[in-house]
């Protein structure tokens, strides 16, 4: 069997390369060892903030009398984690059977299987041939080992964590990532007492250092115990030990950062620190050898993985373009959100470029202040002789939605000036951009 492209993981890097590969005409195959979706669509990306969204409804209770809504007993009031996993799982069926209708739709062919490279033009599927132009690695990762000496009867993963009838009173999770950060702040929404160790010197290194500053004190004032690079941690059956602390549990998760599911292979893959290296163009030293998504150790959230997909059948398909980096958005689903695109204020510093900050808070938005949803801001830096918008934070409780705007004016190189005459509806906390651009060179409106 002859193909235009074989792609290995059916994750939001595989499946949606899948689609696109389809729809150009190329003649493809996804082969995949477990469920069409991969981690993030069954245990990661969508269960989680299906989770997430629960326990914020959850939290919100609490408010509601502020807003003219009377008679709700708080003492009647409890978290089900049983209906929200079913919650959950109901969204997974239907995304993972609208993503099997797209393949088949698009003419893709799916397998399922553990694929071996045997070749640069073939891949082996349980023994049978698959014979192929080009290969398109999307395996994606898994945490690494915990650093700590902790017993491994006593750790579990996300997937293991929706696998539990019941929720555990004492979680601890290890991790620094928006991964750990996320499941730390659903633990303690939902009541459990709740410890983060951070192996790090901070979390969330990716993130501007000055919104991750800001995160951490929203995260301690819920309740959670944050542990910051600890250098020793022992684990008994119920307590883990560092230095003088004790800090009870019942379960450990490991929210670590990842590293690459690699392939079996007979062919000689160039690796950078387990991962596969790629080019700008996101070809490994075979120049049809494509490497996406975590596998390439380029960026951990599934947005950049599907863009890389959709990227690597362009070039496939003889586009001849880069693919940039650093315009994906950082999304982190905490209440409030989190969301970050291009330069942080450190890397601008670093590159010697003449920056401006401006910054506009929630507390000054009519929406947000509607919404009682006021704790958060936008953060925009841009270049100062020109204006042009370099990078983009925001925190607020749409931030994961409001950032998408700032990936438009990053694509097209747009400046402060654009900004502040593109027109906001209102009342709207989309406002808060004009506002910022505003306050980069002249006075905001409504400050």
């Amino acid at each position: 069997m002859e193909y235009d492209l074989i792609i290995i993981g059916s994750g939001p890097a595989g499946y949606v390369a899948g689609i696109r590969a389809g729809q150009v005409g190329l003649k493809t195959v996804i082969i995949e060892k477990e469920t069409v979706g991969g981690i993030c669509l069954n245990w990661g990306c969508i269960p989680s903030k299906a989770i997430l969204e629960s326990a914020k409804k959850y939290a919100s209770v609490a408010e509601l009398s502020s807003f003219g809504v009377d008679g709700i007993d708080q003492a009647q009031i409890s978290f089900n984690w049983q209906k929200a996993r079913q919650r959950s799982n109901s969204i997974i069926r239907r995304l993972t059977k609208g993503v099997e209708f797209l393949l088949k739709k698009n003419g893709v062919e799916t397998v399922k299987g553990t694929a071996s490279i045997t070749g640069v033009n073939a891949v082996t599927v349980d023994g049978l041939l698959y014979e192929t132009r080009n290969i398109l690695i999307a395996t994606g990762s898994l945490p690494i080992t915990i650093p700590y000496d902790i017993s491994d009867k006593n750790i579990i993963t996300i997937k293991e964590l929706f696998q539990l009838n019941q929720l555990p009173e004492y979680p601890v999770i290890i991790g620094e990532n928006a991964h750990a950060i996320e499941l730390a702040q659903f633990f303690a929404m939902v009541g459990k007492s709740t410890t983060l160790i951070v192996p790090n010197k901070r979390i969330l290194p990716d993130l501007d250092k000055y919104v991750a500053n800001d995160l951490m004190k929203i995260l301690k004032k819920s309740g959670i115990k944050i542990i910051i690079n600890p250098k020793v941690v022992n684990g008994s059956d119920d307590h883990l030990v560092t230095g003088d602390e004790k800090y009870r549990f019942d379960v450990v998760i490991n929210a670590m950062n990842r590293s690459a599911v690699l392939p079996d292979r007979d062919i000689n893959l160039e690796l950078d620190d387990g991962f596969i290296n790629v080019n700008s163009r996101l070809q490994s030293n075979f120049t049809n050898i494509y490497a996406i998504g975590d596998v390439n150790g380029q960026c951990g959230f599934a947005h950049s993985a599907s863009a890389q997909g959709l990227h690597a059948v362009n070039v496939i398909s003889g586009i001849d373009e880069e693919y940039n980096f650093k315009r994906f958005p950082i999304n982190i689903y905490t209440k409030p959100e989190i969301a970050q695109i291009g330069l942080t204020e450190a890397e601008a510093r670093q590159a010697d470029i003449d920056i401006n900050i401006s910054e506009f808070t929630l507390t000054a938005n009519g929406k947000a202040l509607i919404e009682g949803a006021t704790e958060g801001y936008i953060r925009l830096i841009s270049e100062k002789q020109y204006g042009e918008v370099l990078g983009v934070q925001i925190m607020s409780s749409d931030a994961t939605d409001l950032i998408a705007e700032a990936g438009v004016l990053l694509q097209l190189e747009s400046t402060v000036f654009d900004l502040s005459k593109t027109i906001h509806a209102h009342p709207t906390v989309s406002e808060i951009f004009m506002e910022s651009g505003f306050a980069a060179f002249d006075q905001p409106i409504h400050k």
